[in-house]
Formats: C-alpha cells, sequence, structure tokens
C-alpha cells in the first residue's frame, strides 16, 4: 500500500506544527533577552554574554544529545525537552513579576534552553523518517525548511513588538508556543524508538553493548565514510562561516548608508522572503536537477552574488541582494539532508545528525570574529569582496573535489546501509 500524500499525512502535519510553533515562539524570546538586558541596565558585554550562552550548546551538546537520541524514544526526548525549556523560560517570567531576574540567572536560562533546543531538534530530524517515506523526504524537508525560516521571518518583529508592550509578554508567549508543540508531541501514535543495530560483527555473544564514547565514534566514523557526505559537509560550515560574517557587514553597510534600526528590520525581512521563497520551491528544485548541479551551483551562484553587497547603494538594493542570497540555501539544505536522511542507518541518525550539525554550526562565533577583523582592517568593500573571494575559492575547491564531481541523484543515488532496520510501513499515516 503507497503512503498517503503529505498533506493528508497526521503525524507528519503534528510534528510541523509543534515544530513551527516551538520556533516562531523561541525566536520572539530569543531577540527580547538581549533588549532585556539592556532594559534592565546591562551592557551590551552583558547581553553579548547571554547571547554566547545561548548559542554555546550548538558547539558542546550535539555529539552527547545524538547519543541520547538514538538510545530514546524521540516522541518522549521532544517532550522533556519541550518541558525543559518551559520551566527554563518560565523561571524568567517569574522573576519579572517578582521583580528583576539577575543576570546569571538569564544566561543560565539562555544556556540551559539552548541545550534542550539542540536535543529537539535532533529528535524531531530523526522522527521525520519515522512518519514519511523516503520519496516524501525531499517535500517534507521544503516544507520544515519553510517553517524555519518563515518562524524566523515573523518571530523577531513579533518579540521586538511584544517587548514594547511589556517586558514579559514575549517569554510569556513563548511559553504558549512549547506547550502547543507539547501537545502535538504527545498526540503522536506509532513507535519513535531507534531500533537496536545489533551487536558488530565477530563480538562474541552476551558482549556489553558499547559504552556512549563508543556509540559516539560510530556515528562519527560512519559520516566519516561517506566521501560525498563528508565533503558537502564541510563545503556547509565553510559557507555557514561566510555567511555569519556577511550578516554583520551587511548590518555595518546598511548603517553606514545611514539606515535607521527598522529599515535594517526590514532588510532581513527582505532576506528572509528570499529564504521563504527558496524552501518553497526546493523540492521542485531538487527534483530538476542532480545533487551535482545543486551543490556546484549553490556554491557559485553566491561567489557571484556577493560582491553586490560590496556595490550596491541602500537598505532596499542590499535587502534584495541578501534576499537572493538567500534563496539559495534552502535549495541546498533540503538537497543534501534529504539524501543524509535516506542513507543513514536509521539507529545513526541521532549521531551523524549530530556530527553534522557541529561541523555546520560550531564555526558560527568564528564567523562574527572574522566579520569585526575585516570591517575594523579593510573596511567594509574591502570585507565583502574579501568574503565573496574566500567563497569563489570554496566553490573552486567543490567543483574540483571528487567526491561532489561523482554525486549520487537523490532519486538514483546508493542504498541504505544493509543494518538498515527502519519499516516506514508500521509508522505512517495512510
Amino acid at each position: 500500500m503507497s503512503a498517503a500524500p503529505l498533506r493528508g499525512n497526521r503525524s507528519y502535519r503534528l510534528l510541523w506544527i509543534g515544530g513551527a510553533a516551538s520556533a516562531l515562539g523561541s525566536h520572539a524570546s530569543a531577540i527580547a533577552m538581549p533588549l532585556l538586558v539592556l532594559a534592565l541596565g546591562g551592557s551590551a558585554t552583558e547581553a553579548g554574554v547571554v547571547g554566547f550562552a545561548a548559542g554555546l550548546p550548538y558547539l558542546l551538546a550535539q555529539l552527547p544529545a545524538g547519543v541520547l537520541v538514538d538510545r530514546l524514544d524521540r516522541r518522549a526526548v521532544m517532550i522533556f525537552c519541550d518541558v525543559g525549556r518551559f520551566l527554563a523560560l518560565g523561571s524568567v517570567v517569574l522573576a519579572l513579576a517578582a521583580g528583576r531576574p539577575p543576570l546569571a540567572q538569564l544566561v543560565a536560562v539562555a544556556f540551559v534552553e539552548g541545550v534542550l533546543t539542540v536535543g529537539h531538534q535532533l529528535a524531531e530530524q530523526a522522527a521525520v523518517r519515522h512518519v514519511v517515506t523516503e520519496e516524501q523526504l525531499p517535500e517534507a524537508l521544503s516544507a520544515n525548511e519553510a517553517r524555519v525560516r518563515g518562524a524566523l521571518l515573523l518571530g523577531q518583529p513579533v518579540g521586538g513588538a511584544l517587548f514594547g508592550l511589556a517586558r514579559w509578554l514575549p517569554f510569556a508567549f513563548d511559553l504558549v508556543t512549547y506547550l502547543v508543540s507539547i501537545a502535538t508531541s504527545l498526540a503522536l501514535r506509532g513507535n519513535f524508538r531507534a531500533a537496536p543495530a545489533g551487536p558488530p560483527a565477530g563480538s562474541p555473544e552476551g558482549a556489553p553493548a558499547p559504552n556512549p564514547l563508543a556509540e559516539l565514534r560510530a556515528g562519527i566514523a560512519w559520516l566519516w565514510q561517506q566521501p560525498f557526505l563528508r565533503s558537502a559537509v564541510l563545503a556547509i560550515a565553510a559557507s555557514n562561516l561566510l555567511f555569519q560574517s556577511l550578516s554583520l557587514i551587511v548590518i555595518v553597510a546598511a548603517t553606514g548608508d545611514g539606515a535607521s534600526p527598522g529599515a535594517i528590520g526590514l532588510l532581513f525581512f527582505g532576506a528572509g522572503v528570499g529564504g521563504v521563497a527558496g524552501s518553497l520551491a526546493a523540492s521542485k528544485i531538487t527534483r530538476l536537477l542532480s545533487m551535482k548541479a545543486v551543490v556546484i551551483g549553490a556554491n557559485w551562484l553566491w561567489a557571484a552574488l556577493m560582491p553586490l553587497i560590496a556595490v550596491v547603494d541602500g537598505p532596499l538594493a542590499l535587502g534584495l541582494a541578501f534576499g537572493v542570497l538567500c534563496f539559495v540555501g534552502p535549495v541546498w539544505n533540503v538537497a543534501v539532508a534529504a539524501y543524509q536522511l535516506r542513507i543513514t542507518p536509521e539507529h545513526l541518525l541521532g549521531r551523524v545528525g549530530s556530527a553534522i550539525g557541529t561541523l555546520a554550526f560550531g564555526v558560527l562565533p568564528l564567523g562574527s570574529l572574522l566579520a569585526g577583523w575585516l570591517l575594523d582592517g579593510i573596511g567594509v568593500t574591502g570585507a565583502a569582496l574579501t568574503l565573496a573571494g574566500v567563497m569563489a575559492a570554496v566553490a573552486a575547491v567543490v567543483t574540483l573535489t571528487p567526491a561532489i564531481r561523482r554525486a549520487p541523484d537523490l532519486d538514483s543515488g546508493p542504498e541504505p546501509v544493509p543494518d538498515r532496520s527502519l519499516q516506514p510501513s508500521a509508522d505512517l499515516e495512510r
């Protein structure tokens, strides 16, 4: 029996709705947190410390969280993470009601929320494979990518507006979205536990289960043994580093052109629109183009478009240029993520996803440092052209990489490894 269309898949709809609500609230409270630090008399440095605490788990927590996601029921992990995030953020609302939350509490809440968000994202990504067929992965991931981009597009203005009404409102809004996410996870049906991998070949009967460190190494080793996926992830890390730098350069360029904070907000709104448009088109584009064309073409498009940041004037033109740049990213994300989910052994989904996340997002703090150093040294134009030159070098390396040149097509790539034990028909909604 064939799977029901994605729009009629109850479990996928629940995952999508819960994730959309949670992401919207998280972006609203994320922009409100530094505003709160400043409103309470804190310095920009203190606001930066809170932001650093929120981002640090993406480097530190990915790998251990991946081990847990592969050991536990992924639905239970999502619920646990949402409950934990609700309690952590609820402490901020209570502290605001009582008076003034200390900086140490805000730092701790930002870090705890970040750790639990990493766990939730890994568990949800793995859960997608339980509720859709392999053929539906590009469409499902395209819809998920649109959800992420749309939440970012709307969440920041909502958070800023709610904070203007009352300091506690954006955090209370986020609490409501966590309740929605918990409710949708509780409504899911089916088995979301990773299937056991079985003992390694040649191991004696009754041998002890691998320890967490061995499990962690197994996920990293599997990823490193996939030439195309390994090369693609390293390319993603390089482009993420450059885009993190580019964001700060765009802000400084717009400020230098006399743009107000509101105009800069609209600039990034335009970039968000480009990201949403790319997300909605991603599944169709990945059906039309080969994996090789997507990966190589995306890098060369970025390299060609980045110089525009150096030559265009005004926030409107900057927003349009940045929006076109952001259109390409979701197509790349959907193509590579769909391939990764398709070939990864089911019992390794969390660990492989965490290894990819560590490589792809662990470079982001360095991007801000790189941008600041370039801007202070050679100015906006020089910094933008330098990034464009580095992006061209990355594109050239990607083009010449043998594993990329032999990239499998999403529809005709290698079959999953033999020990993959997922049985889609048991978990799909009909």
